[in-house]
């Protein structure tokens, strides 16, 4: 009878031991194996990308003459508000480096943007992390923020030899200063804490007290530019709900994220520049 019960809890003996092992194991070794692990990965994540990419070129041959016609129209227009808008920034440009020579100001440190194909996401974490096409190889540092064309998608936490892992603005361990639009003073912006496949949202702290929005009246949210991560001005979300903090001094409410989020395919790195001598 003893023999048959040692038999049965072997397997959990097993694992026991097992778990117990991984525990004692210096932290640099797990470190080491579980990024080894996942440079073993990369290339089979990356081959179904570009899979996926053939898959997509081959539907839309498959489209009809007018529907290429439309989609090139369509194209031609946001090509020339695209034009309009590179020569008023090019002129903003020019006037803000002849404003910085003559009061004698360093120019503030740049971003070089490097668009990336989004691999997969982490469907274990749904809103918290995706991966990236790029890595070490494209000069992708970590802590870079990343962004796409509704504002704010994250930024980078883990770089690899040729891909990148971005914690999702979603994410609760995303912090951004960020502030209401038209309105100078920072706010304290934290993912939340987002059930699988649901919508995302994020809660900010710290807001005045003579700031009110509801659902049916959001107001947007937007990067301060304190703290030298993200540029300003981007979107962050919209914020949807407040009411008074248990200290009565600021308001804590809640922010709802935009929902092309889950759908990404492409976002930009913007890879940190060395700040530049005064001139």
């Amino acid at each position: 009878m003893l023999p048959q019960r040692f038999d049965q809890a072997k397997p959990f003996l097993t694992l026991g031991i097992a778990l117990l092992a991984w525990l004692l194991v210096p932290t640099a070794i797990k470190r080491m194996a579980r990024t080894s692990f996942f440079e073993l990965q990369a290339p089979l994540k990356i081959t179904a990308s570009y899979v996926r990419d053939l898959q997509d070129f081959w539907a839309l041959k498959t489209r009809s003459k007018n529907e290429l016609i439309e989609a090139g129209r369509d194209l031609a227009r946001l090509n020339a508000a695209y034009e309009s808008r590179l020569q008023q920034d090019a002129a903003l440009r020019k006037e803000l480096e002849r404003l910085e020579r003559i009061l004698k100001l360093p120019t503030p440190a740049g971003y070089r943007a490097e668009p990336a194909r989004v691999v997969l996401r982490d469907f274990s974490s749904w809103w918290q992390r995706l991966i990236i096409r790029k890595g070490r190889n494209y000069g992708i540092v970590v802590g870079a923020p990343v962004i796409y064309a509704g504002g704010v998608v994250g930024r980078v936490r883990e770089v690899h030899a040729y891909t990148s892992v971005v914690e999702l603005v979603s994410s609760p361990g995303v912090r951004i200063a960020a502030t209401i639009e038209g309105d100078t003073r920072p706010i304290s912006y934290q993912g939340g804490v987002n059930p699988t496949f649901g919508p995302a949202f994020g809660t900010v702290e710290y807001v005045p007290l003579n700031i009110f929005a509801t659902s049916a009246s959001p107001l947007r949210l937007v990067t301060s530019g304190l703290g030298g991560v993200f540029p300003p001005n981007l979107t962050v979300g919209h914020l949807t709900k407040v009411e008074p903090s248990s200290d009565g001094l600021f308001k804590s409410g809640e922010v709802r994220l935009d929902p092309a989020l889950s759908a990404l395919n492409e976002v930009t790195v913007l890879v940190p520049q060395p700040v530049l001598p005064v001139r």
